[in-house]
């Protein structure tokens, strides 16, 4: 099991002993983790790391998950795509079956002995409607880009929002108008976890082999759940104008989510769309891949994440940490994580994107002097000890919400 120290190696001796001088102010609060899945997508990957380094810090923290049906499932994918914009029309009989999964939910799960409650996303929101708070702080994390959400829905989850202390948000431009304090608090990777630490030739070449990948020219990767915001047709294209010129070849990395029913259906689009090409990888990977993505990413040489909406893009910041120049959608996190021409390229549109992947393919010294930076852009922005550090530094706030000074 990795443990707090093994990080002393990657972020230095001064950063640990800060994070256990922070812990030891919220010790022995009981804090609770809740979302919706705990296999697939980001915030699964975020919690799976960050509850266990918790609770090695002696904050009792732990992670529950709620239940629901493919109808359920359904109606907050919806609520997903309509906050990132998507103009959708929900149902009175769809809000009302919305707040019923809520509340059997709140039957099973035991959050009314809680000090710090922190509810990720819209699938749990509605959680806090059925408990009595008796001096508890509930946050709501949100982990997707609510920047231009649809203004009906967000109206009527926003009267959830009212019970809630405070919101977290990844990048300011996804913080809405709220009477309780907002704060920014960007995901991270586990630099140690089998997804990112580092793999030797014989492990990455396996993997290939395992893929019937050839190394036998330039490869660019997206690694992403099969998801129409993360555009991975738009991917195809850039790929496409890039094979004019190039041979290159494209892998499309990714999975579904269980609380994700529409993953299947854009899975059957890429297919269709990469049909006949011997040089399009589409691998449909379970959701203990780690391994496989690290040396899929490990094995490229240049990542795309051409996405059109992201809520932050962990993908992203793992490519960095291997040190690959990503070519990236100017969308949500991504623009907090890329320094355009520095740590990466930022684009807007399949043309831009082919562009860029060319213009690293045909320039080895910008291409290594980027992957260096990136790298060293991950190791002081988005590694886990600063996750860590800022969820206990926000519980500090939290319980200390009337003073002006807290020593630490």
């Amino acid at each position: 099991m990795i443990k707090i120290a093994d990080y002393k190696k990657i972020v230095g001796e001064d950063k640990i002993e800060q994070l256990r001088r922070l812990a030891s102010l919220s010790r022995g609060k009981k804090v609770v983790m809740v979302n919706s899945t705990k296999d697939g997508g980001g915030v699964a990957e975020i919690l799976t790391r960050l509850v266990p380094l918790m609770r090695e810090l002696k904050i009792d923290c732990s992670w529950k998950t709620i239940k629901g049906d493919p109808t359920f499932f359904n109606i907050t994918k919806s609520m997903h795509n309509a906050m990132q914009g998507k103009k959708i029309s929900f149902s009175p009989e769809m809000l009302k079956y919305y707040r019923e999964v809520a509340r059997k939910n709140a039957e099973e799960l035991d959050l009314g002995s809680a000090d710090i409650v922190v509810i990720h996303d819209p699938q749990p929101l509605a959680l806090i409607d059925f408990y009595k708070k008796n001096g508890a702080k509930w946050v709501w994390r949100c982990h997707i880009d609510t920047s231009k959400p649809d203004l009906s829905l967000w109206k009527h989850l926003k009267k959830y929002l009212l019970g809630y202390d405070a919101s977290i948000y990844s990048i300011a431009k996804f913080s809405r108008l709220l009477a309780h304090p907002q704060y920014l608090i960007a995901p991270s990777i586990d630099p140690l976890s089998d997804k990112n630490r580092n793999l030797s030739q014989k492990e990455i070449g396996k993997v290939l082999s395992t893929f019937g990948i050839k190394k036998d020219k330039p490869i660019i990767t997206q690694v992403s759940r099969f998801d129409r915001f993360k555009d991975p047709l738009g991917a195809i294209e850039a790929y496409r104008m890039v094979k004019k010129e190039m041979d290159v070849s494209l892998v499309l990395a990714g999975g579904t989510a269980s609380d994700d029913p529409e993953g299947e259906e854009v899975l059957k689009k890429v297919r269709e769309k990469a049909e006949g090409d011997p040089d399009i990888h589409i691998l449909l990977l379970s959701p203990k891949s780690d391994i496989e993505i690290n040396a899929l990413q490990r094995a490229s040489d240049v990542v795309l994440q051409k996405s059109i909406k992201e809520g932050f893009g962990l993908v992203v910041t793992e490519a960095m940490w291997k040190r690959k120049p990503v070519v990236g959608g100017a969308a949500g996190g991504i623009t907090i994580q890329i320094q355009n021409h520095i740590t990466g390229f930022l684009v807007y549109s399949p043309e831009g994107a082919a562009y860029r992947i060319r213009y690293l393919l045909n320039r080895q010294k910008i291409k290594d002097k980027i992957g260096e930076d990136a790298k060293e852009y991950v190791r002081e922005n988005f590694l886990i000890t600063r996750h860590l550090r800022d969820y206990l530094s926000l519980f500090c706030i939290l319980e200390n919400a009337k003073k002006n000074i807290i020593y630490v």
